[in-house]
């Protein structure tokens, strides 16, 4: 019987991680988990998706006059001195990681899964960079903006990312030592950086 396997990747804003990610998913055909975190966590907890959108901005939240719609004990004290922070947000979203990754095989994108996987023995950790040129290219086309702007905004979201990984996990975001594969999407381009990172998995879970 095939055993269940995880894949989580990290990516560098522009370097198509997501895409890729995606597409290996695909191609594998396992679940694959990103912004779809957001709406489960939001769903599990009874909170507005915006509070896990935000979470890497180390903002607290107060219950009075924030949080409406909030079920279980918070609910049960509107008027409380209870404060939502960001470690409650991720405990939160890493139960939702770890019953997904529970239910079969998946991949998961950003949000630190695979620190929160990390004593999965089948979890398989990939970083995706890419050349600064082509990660503002492919930002300025997605966002309709100039390439200074896409560079500010890559520059900004990068900073924001490894903020929230290095706080969250005993790692460093984007270092070699913190996962199993790192790769530069700008040196065999998308499809085929998909394609090696399969070979990899398909070789490291016997697939």
């Amino acid at each position: 019987m095939k055993k269940e396997y995880v894949i989580t990747i990290g990516r560098q804003l522009g370097s198509g991680g997501r895409v890729i990610g995606e597409k290996l998913a695909g191609q594998l055909g396992i679940a694959f988990y990103d912004k779809e975190l957001v709406q489960i966590a939001s769903q599990e907890s009874g909170l507005g998706k915006e509070y896990f959108e935000q979470t890497d901005e180390k903002r607290r939240y107060s219950v009075f006059g924030d949080l409406f719609g909030l079920r279980g004990t918070l609910a049960d004290e509107p008027f409380s001195t209870y404060y939502l922070n960001n470690e409650t947000l991720f405990k939160i979203q890493s139960d939702v990681i770890r019953k997904l990754a529970e239910k079969g095989s998946s991949l998961f994108v950003g949000r630190c899964a695979d620190y929160i996987l990390n004593e999965n023995p089948r979890c398989l950790n990939i970083f995706i960079s890419a050349d600064m040129n082509d990660r503002i290219k492919r930002i300025a086309g997605i966002q309709k903006m100039p390439d200074d702007k896409a560079r500010d905004f890559i520059e900004k979201t990068d900073k924001k990312r490894a903020s929230y990984y290095n706080y969250f996990s005993n790692k460093v975001w984007g270092a070699a030592e913190s996962y199993h594969l790192c790769i530069n999407s700008s040196i065999l381009g998308i499809d085929e950086t998909v394609k090696l990172i399969r070979h990899f998995a398909e070789k490291r879970f016997n697939l």
